[in-house]
Order: C-alpha cells, then sequence, then structure tokens
C-alpha cells in the first residue's frame, strides 16, 4: 500500500553532517577516490610526455611525438576508463545508503573496503602488473559491495514509501 496521507515521515537532520560518523568516512572515502582518479590522470599524461605518445595529431606535433598507441599508456587509461566505470556509481549508491541509517561499522566497512579495493585495483592494473584472477577479484569486491548497497537502499525506500 502506498503511502497517501501525505504525512512525512521524520528524517534525522544530522544524516548529511559530520555528526554522523558514516558520512564522515563517505566523505573521506569520496574525497580519496576523488584524488586517487586524479592521480591516474596524471600518471597517464606522465607516460604520453615520457614516451613520446599523443592521441592528437597537434599534441603530438607541438610535442615533438608521434600519434602512436603505446602499451603503457593504454594500460593507464584503461585503468582510469575502469575507475569512471565504478566509482560514480559507488558514490550514488553509498549516498543512498546513508538514508538507510546504516550501522557505523557497516557502513565503515562497505566505503573503506571499496576505496581500499579500487586502490588496489589500480595498482595491480597499472603498476605492478600481477596475473589474472588477481584483477578481476578486486573489480569483483567492490562491485559487490556497490550491488549490496544499491539494492539495500532500494528495498529501503520500496518499505518507506509502501508504509
Amino acid at each position: 500500500m502506498v503511502n497517501t496521507t501525505g504525512s512525512v515521515k521524520p528524517v534525522e537532520n544530522f544524516i548529511l553532517t559530520l555528526s554522523n560518523p558514516a558520512f564522515g568516512v563517505y566523505l573521506l572515502c569520496a574525497c580519496l577516490l576523488v584524488l586517487k582518479m586524479m592521480g591516474v590522470t596524471l600518471l597517464t599524461i606522465y607516460n604520453r610526455f615520457r614516451h613520446k605518445a599523443f592521441i592528437c595529431p597537434e599534441d603530438a606535433k607541438w610535442l615533438r611525438g608521434q600519434v602512436v598507441v603505446n602499451d603503457t599508456v593504454e594500460r593507464i587509461r584503461r585503468a582510469h576508463q575502469n575507475d569512471l566505470e565504478n566509482i560514480p556509481i559507488f558514490l550514488a549508491a553509498g549516498f543512498a545508503y546513508l538514508w538507510t541509517h546504516p550501522y557505523v561499522w557497516l557502513a565503515s566497512i562497505l566505503y573503506i573496503g571499496f576505496t581500499i579495493l579500487r586502490v588496489l585495483h589500480t595498482i595491480v592494473y597499472a603498476l605492478i602488473i600481477l596475473p589474472q584472477p588477481t584483477r578481476a577479484m578486486l573489480w569483483l569486491g567492490g562491485f559487490l559491495i556497490t550491488g549490496y548497497m544499491a539494492i539495500h537502499s532500494a528495498i529501503y525506500v520500496f518499505i518507506y514509501l509502501v508504509t
């Protein structure tokens, strides 16, 4: 049954403040993930210059390089692409998860766990290349964390709306 009374259930006003430790951990992890992605961007740029491997003719001409595909640059670029495919959905699911009033210890494990997994994923993808399934397992851990938070949040919201 859908809530048609027009009443609004009370929402604690501390969810999005640093008085909520889960929000603090979320913000810290979000900032670390953003900085990590910025670091991968700089690593890509560094390796483009190092190998003089550019994607645009005007860059190659200006910097006396070539328009070529370099395996090192491409590996780092793929790691960055993987971040772009996974971190934004984690941030969305993690934000939604805050509204479910999770246990602080569990939210902290999920947020910190995802952050550590993504850092390790980048390391084994771009810096210290390890054989599969290492990278796949790190990706899967992050994927499952994001999925858990999204499903938990969706169920919580559904129950809230129908009661």
